[in-house]
């Protein structure tokens, strides 16, 4: 194989935004080669552009067309449509996140170990973006020492009733299985736990349907506590304006401060608990240093990752997000609203199973009647670099 033929199932927003820099040619080595969606006003003239289209994403995926998918469509899909993509015999690229649920996740998962030479993808691009990068390899090379608190504040998702109004499965525990934190801020999650590991357990305290009228999540404060006894909260809503985005990490050896597009760090001179217990006085403390990281954006890193995923798939690169990474995220998105619901602290893992028994009881009790409306379009790609 020289190149690789991409489908993308699903032409909303997501799928769209795929479509456009594979037409631009921003991935080497690959082809756009067919776009499924059941809406046909959304294929649009792709099939006076080369690309052949679909109603139906089975009928793609059998259709021998393709090489390997990118599903882009409402959460609930992506495990069954991922599992039919690998019976196929295709590589799978899936968007965030992977399953609605850790035990739908679980499934996907298992299905991909049937045949591991397929490669499995996820569309993580926080993890080409330099900022986060740097931050990694600061924490992986001790220059925080061992880390003690995180604290991320990640409340720019303002969105309006529109927003919700514009589809009949958004923001419902049925259609979508959460909300900021299953929809906007699973690229957060992902890189929380890309850089610092899971946790050992969760406190979450979810308000649903706080500013919006909707039945699940858009605002949030999740307490976290690490193996090594490092703690951290999270924090997110969907109802605040003007918003921010602050990512704190603390270590014994200085603070890392990602805000308003800047990277401080403040250096420590000695190990903060090494020097607690030599320092001669009470109330001396090591001296510091505070400098600034630079670092670039990334100037397209769904492309960035897509190349990674075709390099894969022709020359056995490694995966910078491949698929089973996403059960974290996912599962960190779960069990923070769990935990809520719960009204109790939950060890992680979680249990996938019961999680999913309480979604399906949620599903089922339901009064939601929610209103559809047309919206304009609004700038879709503004989200990407939160």
């Amino acid at each position: 194989m020289e190149n690789v033929r991409i489908g993308i199932i699903g032409m909303g927003n997501i799928g769209k935004h795929h479509a456009g820099y594979l037409l631009d040619g921003k991935v080497a080595r690959c082809q756009l080669a067919a776009v499924c969606s059941t809406s046909p006003d959304k294929l649009g003239d792709y099939a006076a552009k080369g690309v052949k289209v679909f109603g139906d994403a089975l009928e793609l995926i059998r259709s021998k067309t393709v090489d390997a998918a990118i599903i882009a469509t409402p959460h609930y899909q992506h495990t069954s449509l991922g599992i039919a993509v690998f019976e196929a015999g295709l590589h799978l690229m899936v968007e965030k996140p992977i399953s609605a649920h850790k035990a739908d996740a679980e499934k996907l998962i298992a299905a991909h170990r049937k045949n591991t030479k397929l490669v499995f993808g996820g569309m993580f691009q926080l993890r080409v973006e330099p900022r986060y990068e740097k931050i990694r390899a600061l924490i992986r090379n001790g220059d925080l020492g061992e880390i003690t608190r995180v604290n991320w504040v990640n409340t720019d998702w303002f969105r309006g009733e529109a927003y919700y109004a514009s589809s009949a499965w958004r923001a419902t525990w049925k259609g979508e299985g959460g909300g900021v934190l299953l929809n906007q801020c699973l690229h957060n999650l992902d890189v929380l736990q890309w850089l610092l590991g899971m946790p050992a357990r969760v406190r979450g305290f979810c308000q649903l349907g706080r500013f919006h009228q909707i039945e699940v999540e858009d605002n949030i404060t999740a307490y976290l506590e690490w193996p090594n006894q490092a703690t951290g909260v999270f924090v997110s809503s969907t109802g605040e304006a003007p918003g921010a985005n602050r990512f704190e990490i603390v270590g014994t050896r200085g603070t890392l401060v990602l805000e308003n597009g800047k990277l401080m760090f403040t250096r420590n001179a000695a190990d903060m608990i090494e020097f607690s217990r030599t320092a001669k006085t009470g109330f001396v403390k090591p001296d510091a240093k505070t400098e600034e990281v630079p670092f670039a954006n990334a100037a397209a890193p769904h492309a960035a990752l897509m190349q990674n995923f075709v390099n894969a798939i022709l020359d056995g690169e490694t995966l910078i997000a491949p698929g089973v990474d996403g059960i974290h995220s996912v599962e960190l998105a779960n069990v923070m609203v769990y935990s809520s619901l719960l009204g109790e602290t939950v060890a992680v893992p979680m249990n996938g199973a019961a999680w999913e028994t309480k979604l399906n009881q949620l599903i089922a009790e339901s009064k939601l009647e929610k209103k559809v409306m047309q919206v304009e379009a609004g700038d879709f790609a503004s989200s990407f670099r939160k």
